[in-house]
């Protein structure tokens, strides 16, 4: 009796394991499609928002140093966009608050590891700036072995990304480039696919790359820009640093919903064989009870009958 106990309560935990599982995918699939459209109609802003910064800087043909003191350092056009060597590279890493998302986290911060080491063998050395408590906890255990720091960490964040908080992002990369803590501007993300995949990717903000460029030449003709060249970088080049954080915020989204809700289609299969298997345990079980039972009843009367 006391395995059988023991079988029919296991049986139940698994049922209602695999109740909170199906759950959280029927939660996952209504959000993993909305972010789906979100991520969808942000592309074509993003893609049009570079080409037409790109056009811009194609226009100017050097972008001088000025003695004139911005308000934010996000501002400072002229130090983010000069060329120096890169002595550290700064990573922001976005990864999410909550497990229970297949391999997503850990994915991110293999990938993550994976870029510092590369950099540490060239002599470069880097700063993380990580949204998300999954990805802050193992990297933070591992800063210090991996010979790399952690300037911010993000772990407020909602589930729905906001402009503000990526230009809360922005600012504070921008603040640690103009300082001259990191002289590169990069961001460790999942680029959504769809709805079964995505992909670890590594996207370059800063320094531009002026020779990888996805546009044809046609496509640079000269610009007219008034009233001031000034002004107008002093301002697009912070949409274009949010901008690009931002996108990569609704990806990861999506991803890590789309990780989510396969890793709980898997739980909820998984637990539906472990029942099987465990409803024919406890009918085994069962069924060898009544066997003995019914062979001790009919010893005992054949004893008495003797």
């Amino acid at each position: 009796m006391a395995n059988l106990k023991n079988i029919k309560n296991r049986i139940n935990s698994i049922i209602s394991t695999q109740k909170i599982a199906r759950a959280m995918k029927m939660v996952a699939s209504a959000k993993v499609k909305k972010f789906e459209n979100r991520v969808k109609t942000s592309r074509p802003f993003t893609y049009e928002l570079e080409k037409m910064f790109y056009r811009l800087l194609h226009s100017v043909p050097e972008i001088e140093a000025k003695t004139a003191v911005f308000k934010e350092p996000l501002n400072n056009y002229p130090v983010l966009l000069k060329e120096r060597p890169i002595k550290n590279v700064g990573l922001l890493v976005l990864t999410s608050n909550k497990g229970l998302s297949g391999a997503f986290n850990a994915n991110l911060v293999r990938y993550t590891l994976k870029k510092v080491q590369e950099y540490k063998e060239k002599g470069i050395g880097s700063t993380l700036f990580i949204v998300g408590q999954k990805g802050y906890s193992p990297l933070k255990r591992v800063a210090d072995a991996n010979g790399f720091k952690i300037a911010e960490q993000y772990l407020n964040f909602s589930e729905n990304p906001t402009s503000s908080q990526a230009m809360l992002v922005a600012s504070d990369m921008a603040r640690a480039f103009v300082n001259g803590e990191i002289d590169s501007m990069e961001i460790i993300t999942t680029r959504f696919k769809n709805m079964m995949s995505y992909s670890v990717e590594k996207w370059d903000i800063l320094p531009l790359d002026e020779i990888d460029f996805e546009y044809t030449k046609e496509e640079f003709t000269d610009m007219e820009v008034e009233p001031s060249i000034s002004g107008i970088l002093s301002e697009l080049v912070p949409l274009f640093i949010s901008s690009i954080i931002f996108q990569a915020m609704l990806e990861s989204i999506a991803s890590e919903l789309a990780s989510r809700m396969t890793a709980m289609s898997a739980a909820c299969n998984n637990a539906e064989e472990m029942i099987q298997q465990l409803t024919i345990d406890y009918n085994k079980a069962r069924q060898a009870s009544i066997t003995q039972e019914i062979t001790e009843i009919v010893g005992g009367s054949a004893a008495i009958n003797k």
